[in-house]
């Protein structure tokens, strides 16, 4: 079977990175971890959707992987926390609703970073 395009520009390829969290904020410890983990995520790129749902962009599942393991490193004590990887061509169908307008998924980055 021929395949045709660019399997490495494939929006299935692409993944979104979505991490969904409940922590505890009961006491001023908790408080803090629960900043700390945050403030990590939006140091390693992660950009918040809502209050506890944070997405970053990734090259593929090589990455995703890796990602899941950094978050398994810097997750806080207690709380429940939730990774899910999406393909791009799934993200870009996610309805999207603020207010009483409707508006479609983000799309994929045009220029990716490299570090």
């Amino acid at each position: 079977m021929a395949r045709t395009g660019n399997p490495t520009l494939s929006g299935y390829r692409f993944m979104w990175l979505l991490v969904m969290f409940d922590l505890p904020v009961g006491n001023k410890a908790e408080r803090r971890a629960a900043t700390k983990f945050r403030e990590w995520l939006l140091g390693e790129g992660f950009e918040m959707s809502q209050f506890s749902i944070y997405l970053r962009f990734c090259v593929g599942k090589e990455q995703v992987d890796r990602r899941v393991r950094e978050i398994a490193k810097e997750r806080p004590d207690k709380g429940s926390i939730h990774v899910l990887a999406v393909t791009d061509r799934q993200f870009e169908n996610m309805a999207v609703f603020r207010g009483r307008s409707r508006s479609k998924g983000r799309k994929a980055p045009n220029q990716l970073e490299l570090f």
